[in-house]
């Protein structure tokens, strides 16, 4: 009895710690998307900056991610390479970019959303906020429709786009490393 009872803290504390990651994760990119949405959205070249420097920090979080993640790895490196890629490109040549980065989002959210969609449906018994992170899916999924199928992409609806797919991602990871929780216990 004594033996069982030593090794549960010892199993909760290393399964609690990738969790940990999200919480933190999660609050750094809701903070991006108030700080983005706050931006005022006149110059291209800042613009570019500053999406390069959101598309950095979800390269490095797809990197915590495939630490946190069961299955899928592979995904989340070349999703983390590509972020990051994208990030140093909108940095080197800010005006070719621009483009770029609203067909890049708007796709980015649209397989990211059909995802979510996917393993929230398919695995509702299993997650207990399933409805939260099926609703943060949706949104996604419209986000980005709505950015591919815009026809005159403006430095405005760029910045509304990143500023809500941040506050979606934040919001995500928060939900799901609560939900998480509840398995552990």
């Amino acid at each position: 009895m004594a033996t069982h009872t030593a090794a549960m803290p010892e199993e909760t504390h290393r399964g609690s710690s990738p969790h940990w990651w999200l919480v933190v994760t999660g609050v750094l990119w809701i903070l991006i998307s108030l700080v983005v949405l706050s931006f005022d959205a006149t110059s291209v070249v800042t613009i570019s900056y500053m999406v390069g420097i959101v598309l950095i920090f979800a390269g490095i979080a797809e990197f915590i991610g495939m630490t946190v993640s069961a299955g899928w790895r592979w995904l989340h490196v070349l999703l983390g390479v590509l972020f990051i890629a994208a990030g140093i490109a909108s940095f080197t040549d800010p005006f070719q970019t621009f483009g770029f980065l609203a067909v890049l989002l708007g796709w980015y959210l649209v397989i990211k959303g059909f995802a979510g969609i996917f393993l929230t449906i398919s695995l509702h018994r299993d997650l207990p906020l399933w409805g939260l992170l099926l609703a943060i899916s949706i949104g996604e999924l419209l986000l980005g429709v709505w950015a591919l199928g815009y026809p005159s992409r403006s430095a405005t609806l760029l910045v509304l786009w990143v500023g809500i797919a941040a506050m979606f991602r934040g919001v995500g990871e928060i939900v799901g490393a609560f939900a998480h929780e509840g398995d552990l216990a």
